[in-house]
């Protein structure tokens, strides 16, 4: 796993249990993989030139716990243990701002185009670690970032196939 410290977080509040994971699809420019943008956006090293769609988001303040690329490589960007500005505007099982309880993993890709075999494997591997270090990330409390902000948010979209990645998980 690489290491890309993000200076886009903040401490957890006090007593809260992480009990959430949230899976998230993000692509830069949309639709484009590779070229480190996303990388360079969550650490805040943006450039607003390099594509138009850039000077739309280059100001935002984001950043996930990991990535995982299309190849399967995570890439880790705030500690577990911190809050990381994934979720936004958020709400599961009547608690609102999941960022003080969940982790957030992006997976590089749409909405629409399928996720590579290798991110799947990579994601089981990476969730079942994390299950067995925090004993109330149940298998139902791993979400999409759409169940979280229904309305705001799609990823990681109808190309994510669930029952695929729940097998792998019990493998």
């Amino acid at each position: 796993m690489d290491v890309v410290p993000s200076p886009n977080f903040d401490a957890r509040p006090e007593n809260s249990k992480i009990k959430l994971i949230v899976i998230h699809g993000i692509s830069l420019p949309p639709g484009e993989f590779g070229g480190g943008y996303i990388q360079a956006f969550f650490c805040n090293n943006l450039d607003s030139r390099a594509h138009e769609y850039f000077a739309e988001i280059s100001h935002m303040r984001v950043s996930a716990h990991c990535l995982i690329e299309r190849d399967g490589n995570i890439v880790q960007f705030v500690s577990f243990l911190d809050r990381a500005w994934h979720a936004g505007v958020s709400n599961w099982c009547a608690e609102e701002n999941c960022n003080n309880f969940s982790i957030g993993i992006e997976l590089e890709g749409t909405d629409e185009l399928a996720y590579c075999d290798a991110q799947y494997l990579s994601l089981g591997h990476l969730v079942k670690s994390l299950q067995s270090q925090y004993a109330d990330i149940e298998p139902e409390s791993i979400c999409g970032h759409n169940d979280i902000a229904p309305g705001r948010k799609t990823d990681p979209g109808p190309a994510f196939d669930w029952m695929r990645f729940k097998d792998n998980l019990v493998v």
